[in-house]
């Protein structure tokens, strides 16, 4: 609970302002009583005062009150602004926060972030790298204004413009003879051990992929990211499967890995930009830039599979 008012600030203000009781009384036209009651008020509630009041000398800020009075300033400016049509909306967008699937985040965060900092110089943006079920959270709680992430899971609350559509891909030993063929089948892979990510909605997904072609697989290994995942697999311990599309034929530990997209159309899952309701500027032209570079931008090409 506040204990001070924007109408004590005010008065505060006035008379650091006017340098008399008499002159700010003058220009807010209130009794000069009532800024001495208000003036008391807000030194009792920070606990040091504010002014220098002496009978037969001009009313001056002691240290601690011009530092209180900057600070009051720069609030009640604020407040103005909120207070003013479309002033919330213009403040608030001039500060946006980008949200992206911790799957995600590796390949794509740092150009995306390049990408909005060089053609929206003014606005600042912060990152969130998290998992899928703390990304619609934070949208719905207004914590995370646009986020990148799959559509999996996401109900008719939210607004998406589909960025790309990706294929899963498996990964195992360059020893293996699937590592040579062009794509992969999921019911090929199906009695083979896999290794999935540890996310209970992609595996979920995942295994839902396997039911559509009549197959119960095994899953041996659940992987916490894309790199362990990969090294997993580098070492044959099951054939890895994720959508995610790292570059390098290395795992994080050193040993080759292949690499073979999954070849069931039905695998195919878009990747969207996820938002909630109409959003004032620069949303929308943050959203039409990163559309519109979805097929130029480096690295991007390899697992785009827009129509």
């Amino acid at each position: 609970m506040l204990h001070v008012s924007l109408r004590q600030l005010e008065y505060v203000v006035a008379v650091g302002r006017a340098g008399s009781l008499s002159g700010a009384a003058s220009q807010l036209n209130v009794s000069q009583p009532a800024l001495s009651v208000a003036i008391s008020h807000v030194e009792e509630r920070v606990g040091a005062p504010l002014f220098l009041r002496r009978k037969g000398v001009a009313i001056t800020l002691t240290a601690f009150g011009r530092l209180f009075l900057r600070d009051a300033e720069a609030l009640l400016e604020t407040a103005q602004e909120l207070e003013r049509p479309g002033g919330l909306a213009l403040r608030s967008q001039s500060r946006v926060t980008f949200g992206i699937l911790d799957e995600l985040a590796p390949r794509w965060l740092a150009p995306i972030l390049v990408l909005f900092r060089q053609t929206f110089p003014e606005t600042e943006v912060r990152a969130r790298s998290v998992s899928f079920d703390m990304l619609t959270e934070a949208l719905l709680a207004g914590q995370v204004d646009i986020g990148l992430t799959y559509d999996l899971g996401l109900d008719a609350t939210f607004e998406r413009d589909t960025l790309m559509r990706v294929a899963p891909w498996i990964w195992v030993t360059p020893e293996d003879d699937l590592a040579t063929r062009p794509a992969v089948s999921l019911a090929e892979i199906a009695d083979r051990p896999l290794i999935l990510s540890d996310q209970d909605l992609s595996i979920q997904h995942m295994l839902g992929l396997f039911r559509t072609v009549g197959a119960t697989p095994v899953v041996r290994h659940r992987a916490a990211s894309i790199e362990l995942l990969r090294s997993l697999a580098a070492n044959g311990e099951g054939v890895g499967l994720s959508y995610t599309n790292p570059t390098g034929s290395l795992s994080y530990d050193g040993k080759p890995v292949a690499k073979v997209p999954v070849s069931d159309g039905m695998a195919v899952e878009p990747v969207v930009l996820a938002y909630i309701g109409p959003q004032p500027s620069p949303m929308p032209q943050m959203r039409a830039s990163l559309l519109d570079v979805s097929r130029r931008m480096p690295g991007w090409e390899g697992n785009n599979l827009q129509e």
